[in-house]
């Protein structure tokens, strides 16, 4: 891949899926007070996504764990994260909820969006700091690590922002704490053990180039 190609058809599928995935989201949208705030990122990186891969073209594996995290995110979102009804599905398909089969008083759906985020930004991270930063492994992984962590905390804080300016209700909802007082630094904590999780198998960093 060189810069000013156009993505190859595997990585449009990845970006057409998730445009899919997005729209499909919208549909008798359950929580329309907080779906804006959710969705918005999404739709500007599926915007951008063409221009973005010409600039700095990606390998394949790169595109689609982004691709899934955003999509993980756009499942949460819809459900505005603390009411995604996996005890709903579980039952479906096993006849037991979740929470029953481990005791859980809380929806720990952002709890696995949090851990992806920091496992799935181990690839692009790791090939753009090799790649178009030309960084050694351990350079890459450092860098992998300042991402998760400096993005991990600009969005702890956007959420302490949005309760300041944001009604009740809707910043509850957003946030998704669910009473929980240190819900930001676990959320952080996660981000980050999945980082070091999936680059604790040395040949992904090491091989993103």
């Amino acid at each position: 891949m060189t810069a000013g190609s156009a993505p190859p058809n595997a990585q449009r599928r990845l970006i057409g899926l998730l445009l899919v995935l997005l729209l499909l989201a919208q549909i008798d949208q359950p929580y329309p007070e907080v779906a804006l705030l959710q969705h918005i990122p999404t739709m500007l990186l599926i915007v951008a996504s063409p221009w973005l891969l010409r600039r700095w073209p990606l390998s394949t594996a790169s595109v689609a764990c982004i691709a899934l995290f955003m999509a993980l995110h756009t499942l949460g979102g819809r459900y505005a994260y603390s009411n995604v009804p996996y005890d709903d599905w579980a039952r479906a398909l096993t006849g037991t909820g979740l929470s029953d089969a481990f005791g859980w008083t809380r929806n720990h759906y952002d709890r696995l969006v949090h851990f992806a985020f920091g496992a799935l930004s181990v690839v692009p991270v790791a090939e753009i700091a090799r790649r178009w930063g030309g960084l050694g492994p351990r350079g890459a992984a450092l860098t992998v690590l300042g991402w998760v962590l400096a993005i991990s905390s600009l969005y702890e804080i956007f959420e302490w922002l949005l309760t300041i300016v944001a009604a009740g209700e809707t910043a509850d909802r957003y946030n998704g704490q669910q009473g929980d007082i240190w819900d930001a630094q676990k959320d952080m904590a996660l981000a980050t053990l999945g980082a070091i999780g999936v680059m604790a198998m040395g040949p992904i960093i090491r091989n993103r180039r």
